[in-house]
């Protein structure tokens, strides 16, 4: 069997955004609505609390509350609740808080700012994984946190941790995905993070993707993956390549202002960024606009 066909998550998982109000509160409401729309539109299962849901800029309150909500509403099996940060301490609180609101599984970032080693890499997830009995997903991406999580580390963590069994690996080095995936044992779910690599994640033996633009384009990116794993790989490509445009525009602005942009004009009730990220101004709005037209999205 191919790897990654049976991934435990299945093949796309939208880092979803976290709706806000007028208010700027959270909107569960519409949360709710949002979680149960994207897995009727190509969705296997939903990171809820990750960057493209602004978990810079939502209170632990705010991330437990939003977890217990969506897993009430479409189960846990479905949900990955993201925990990471830079301060191990307060990642094992937060995971046992995903964990009391129900979720069924975590994913931590490769810790910011601070710079750790790969030593401290190590221990540092090590702790956060003997903390819970949850799944782990790792997450790397250095472009955001600066420290690059090795090959050979991610390998160590999947042989010692019996919990840390998947890894979002988002570098933009495709070498080191394949490395990962030479390292790491087939059991191991290895999804990428950089959604125009989509197709090449496939063709290594990645799962699929934590994708963003699933947002708008989800029902795509299963039927890509749905036709590579059907053995129809000239047509798998063809598809993947209609979506290359997309992947690029949805990043022209810091995520998630695009992805909001476009589901507000789809009629979801996402509301805007919170500082300090800030809405795409009314020329970005334009081009971005502009291509998901022409790629014949009705926004």
């Amino acid at each position: 069997m191919m790897r990654g066909m049976q991934a435990r998550w299945g093949h796309i998982v939208t880092a979803m955004v976290t709706p806000f109000g007028a208010d700027n509160q959270v909107d569960f409401v519409e949360a709710v609505a949002l979680a149960k729309w994207l897995l009727a539109h190509g969705s296997d299962a939903l990171v809820i609390n990750g960057t493209t849901g602004e978990s810079p800029t939502t209170s632990p309150k705010e991330k437990a509350a939003l977890v217990k909500a969506i897993v009430e509403a479409i189960g846990s099996e479905k949900v990955i609740a993201g925990v990471g940060g830079n301060n191990t301490a307060e990642v094992i609180e937060a995971a046992h808080d995903a964990k009391a609101a129900g979720a069924g599984a975590l994913l931590a970032v490769v810790p910011y700012y601070n710079k750790p080693s790969q030593e401290g890499l190590y221990q540092h997830f090590k702790a956060v994984a003997s903390a819970t009995d949850l799944p782990v997903m790792l997450y790397n991406v250095p472009t955001r946190t600066i420290t690059n999580l090795e090959p050979a580390t991610t390998a160590r963590l999947a042989a010692d941790c019996p919990t840390i069994v998947a890894i979002k690996e988002a570098t933009p080095d495709i070498s080191q995905f394949a490395e990962v995936l030479r390292v790491t044992p087939p059991s191991f779910d290895v999804y990428s993070g950089d959604d125009a690599n989509l197709l090449p994640t496939l063709a290594l033996g990645g799962a699929g993707m934590v994708s963003v633009i699933a947002h708008v384009i989800g029902p795509e990116f299963k039927a890509i993956c749905d036709t590579w794993f059907a053995g129809k790989s000239t047509e798998a490509a063809e598809l993947f390549l209609k979506t290359l445009p997309i992947a690029k525009i949805m990043f022209s602005t810091p995520s998630p202002a695009p992805t909001k942009l476009a589901l507000r004009t789809l009629g979801k009730k996402v509301g805007p960024v919170r500082l300090p990220l800030v809405d795409c101004n009314e020329k970005e709005s334009e081009t971005i606009l502009g291509v998901l037209r022409g790629h014949g999205l009705s926004v």
